[in-house]
C-alpha cells in the first residue's frame, strides 16, 4: 500500500546517522501519502514584506468554484523556532475541508522579542486582506488558528486591536481556533518565555486572559489533558474568563494526549487519534464559514490505515517533539 511503503521508507531514514541525511522532525507528517489529496499549494514562498522570515504559503482546494473561507494558521515553536514548511499537512488538511489556508513565517527570538512576532503576523494578514481573493479566498470570511505559541499569537491578534490597526487590517475575524495555547502565563518563569517577553514594558498586557472584552471573537480552545508544556488548567482559566465576559467559547479536552498531539492529529496520518480537525471545522461552520450551511469539500479522503506501533512508532516521534520545548508555566 502506498501509505505503508512511504512510511517504511521514512522510518528507515530516521535511523540513518544525522550526518547522512538531514531531516526535520516534522517530516513524517508531510509525506505526500500522509497528507490530504484534492488540494493544491497555490502560493509558495510569497513575500509579504522584506526579509527571509517574511514569506508565506497558500493552500486551496484543487477544485475551486465560488470563493472560499480563509484560515490564517500560525505555527508554534516557543517563539524561537518553526518553519512554515513543517506544517504543510495542516494547510492541506484545512484545504481538503474547503478552506483557503495561509501559513506565514515570522521573525523569532532572539532576532525579535514581544511584540515583533505579532507585528509580523499582522503584516501577513494585511497581505491576506489585499491579495487572498486572487487565490480563491473570501477576506470577509476570515478565521485565525494556531498551535502552542502560534495559538497565543492568533488569540492576541484577535484580542489586541492595536496590531491590526498598525497595518491597516480591517477584515473581520469571525472566530479563532487555538490548540495547546498559553493564555495566562505571567510571571515569566522559564527561559524561552523570559527571552520572548521579559523586556515587555507592560507584562500583564501580554496576557490574553487580561484582554478579554465582550467584543472578543468566538473562540475554540482545545488541549490535551496531559500536556506537560502548557497545562490544561491554562485553557480552563481562559475559557472561564471568556464565558464570564459573555464571549462564545467551545472547549475540547482530548483525554490522555499531550502538547503536540492535537496539531499532529489535524493531518491525515494521525487523524484517527482524535477529531480535532472535524471539531475545528464544525466551529468555523457555526460562525459563518459556509453560509449555505453545506461546507464545500474538494475531496473527502479516506482515513489512513491504522498502522501497528511497531511499524509506525509515532509515540517515539511525539516524545522527540515534546522534548524540544520547555514548560511555559508552572
Amino acid at each position: 500500500m502506498p501509505f505503508r511503503r512511504a512510511l517504511a521508507v521514512l522510518l528507515f531514514l530516521f535511523v540513518l546517522p544525522a550526518q547522512a541525511f538531514a531531516l526535520s522532525v516534522m517530516d513524517p507528517f508531510n509525506l505526500p501519502a500522509a497528507m490530504d489529496g484534492g488540494t493544491v499549494k497555490v502560493g509558495d514562498g510569497i513575500a509579504y514584506a522584506d526579509g527571509p522570515r517574511h514569506k508565506l504559503d497558500v493552500y486551496a482546494p484543487e477544485a475551486r468554484g465560488t470563493s472560499a473561507p480563509v484560515v490564517f494558521f500560525v505555527y508554534g515553536g516557543g517563539w524561537n523556532r518553526g518553519e512554515r514548511s513543517d506544517y504543510q499537512f495542516v494547510g492541506r488538511a484545512l484545504a481538503s475541508r474547503g478552506f483557503v489556508t495561509v501559513i506565514a513565517d515570522y521573525r523569532l527570538v532572539p532576532e525579535v522579542a514581544y511584540p515583533g512576532f505579532l507585528e509580523d503576523s499582522a503584516n501577513a494578514l494585511r497581505w491576506v486582506q489585499d491579495n487572498i481573493a486572487s487565490y480563491g479566498g473570501d477576506p470577509t470570511r476570515l478565521f485565525l488558528a494556531g498551535h502552542s505559541a502560534g495559538a497565543y499569537n492568533a488569540v492576541m491578534l484577535a484580542m489586541d486591536p492595536s496590531f491590526l490597526r498598525e497595518y491597516g487590517v480591517t477584515m473581520p475575524i469571525l472566530g479563532v481556533a487555538a490548540l495547546s495555547g498559553p493564555y495566562d502565563f505571567y510571571p515569566f518563569e522559564y527561559g524561552e518565555v523570559q527571552n520572548a517577553f521579559g523586556a515587555a514594558p507592560n507584562p500583564q498586557g501580554t496576557q490574553p486572559i487580561n484582554l478579554v472584552t465582550p467584543e472578543t471573537p468566538p473562540m475554540y480552545l482545545a488541549t490535551g489533558t496531559t500536556d506537560p508544556i502548557v497545562r490544561m488548567q491554562n485553557t480552563e482559566r481562559f475559557a472561564q474568563k471568556l464565558k464570564d465576559s459573555g464571549v462564545w467559547v467551545t472547549t475540547r479536552y482530548y483525554e490522555g494526549f499531550g502538547h503536540m498531539e492535537p496539531v499532529i492529529a489535524m493531518g491525515a496520518m494521525w487523524r484517527w487519534r482524535m477529531p480535532v480537525l472535524d471539531d475545528m471545522v464544525a466551529f468555523f461552520q457555526m460562525f459563518g464559514a459556509f453560509p449555505s450551511g453545506v461546507p464545500y469539500v474538494a475531496v473527502a479522503p479516506n482515513p489512513p490505515e491504522q498502522l501497528p506501533e511497531a511499524i509506525a512508532p509515532m509515540e517515539q516521534i511525539v516524545d522527540e517533539l515534546n522534548a524540544m520545548f520547555q514548560p511555559i508555566e508552572n
